[in-house]
Parts: structure tokens; C-alpha cells; sequence
């Protein structure tokens, strides 16, 4: 686990300014059952999606996940998910099934239309190589969804 005060994301990062960045901390305040992220800035929150190179050496290559890193991989796609929402207005439905051993699936539906499909694989290395990185990747995901949705509005419906 790294340390807080270890943060790789700046403080002034225009990446937090996003309403991605907005969406990802209300999904991980969500998950802080005790509130022990109460009063912490913004960058320190969503700190442990990064992992720098050096971040990744220090991590083991096989191992398995512990419980804050399934609840990033959650928070992640239920962020996902909840972006789909606002722009389209439709529910979308986040499901993320991960074994013991880290590897799963994570699928968001619309309506009967699977719009996200992606297969999971040692995500006790869950990560990005820097915010902006991270914002990119759920922006892929986010456009192929709405795409989706655009061309099949009648399944998307159901």
C-alpha cells in the first residue's frame, strides 16, 4: 500500500476539474463507509488509481487482490456507469464479478444492451499511469457506450 503523503497527482491537476474527476470522487467518498477520507483534498482520494512505473515495481506480479482495490475497480466502472447515465438519461448497470484471485469481468447494460465489456485480469495492479490516463480510458469507454446506444436506442430502452 503506498503511503498518502506519497500523492503523484498534483494538487492543482486541471484533470480534477473534470466532471469525470467530480464522478470518480463521489464514487470513492460513497465507499468510505467510516468516512476516513473526511477532509482530504481531492488529488489524495484518487491518488491510489495511479501507479506510477515505480508505483508497480514495488507491487508484486501475482497476487491477490485485497478489498480497496475491488472497491476501486467498482468505483471505476460505477463511475462509468454513472456518466452513461447522465448523458444518455437512461439507467445503466454496473456489474463487476472478480474472483479471489483478481481476475473477472466488468459489463455496464443499458437497458438489454451490454455497452461495456471488459475482462479483468490481475487487478491487484489496478491502475493508471497518471490521471489523465485514467480519464482517457473511461472517456474510450464512455464514447463506445454512447455510440452504442445511438444505434441501438429500441434495445437500450428495454
Amino acid at each position: 500500500m503506498v503511503a498518502i503523503d506519497d500523492c503523484v497527482i498534483a494538487a492543482d491537476d486541471p484533470v480534477l476539474t473534470t466532471a469525470f474527476a467530480h464522478e470518480m470522487l463521489r464514487q470513492m467518498r460513497a465507499i468510505d463507509r467510516y468516512g476516513l477520507q473526511d477532509g482530504w483534498a481531492p488529488h489524495k482520494i484518487l491518488d491510489p488509481f495511479v501507479l506510477t512505473i515505480e508505483r508497480r515495481r514495488q507491487m508484486p506480479v501475482i497476487g491477490d487482490p485485497d478489498e480497496e482495490v475491488t472497491a476501486r475497480v467498482r468505483a471505476f466502472f460505477n463511475g462509468i456507469a454513472a456518466m452513461i447515465e447522465q448523458e444518455c438519461g437512461l439507467i445503466a448497470v454496473p456489474l463487476v464479478s472478480v474472483t479471489h484471485e483478481g481476475f473477472g469481468r466488468a459489463l455496464i447494460t443499458v437497458g438489454k444492451l451490454v455497452v461495456m465489456d471488459r475482462t479483468l485480469r490481475d487487478i491487484h495492479r489496478f491502475g493508471f499511469l497518471s490521471l489523465s490516463k485514467m480519464k482517457d480510458e473511461a472517456d474510450k469507454h464512455l464514447s463506445v457506450a454512447l455510440n452504442l446506444i445511438g444505434l441501438y436506442p429500441a434495445v437500450a430502452g428495454l
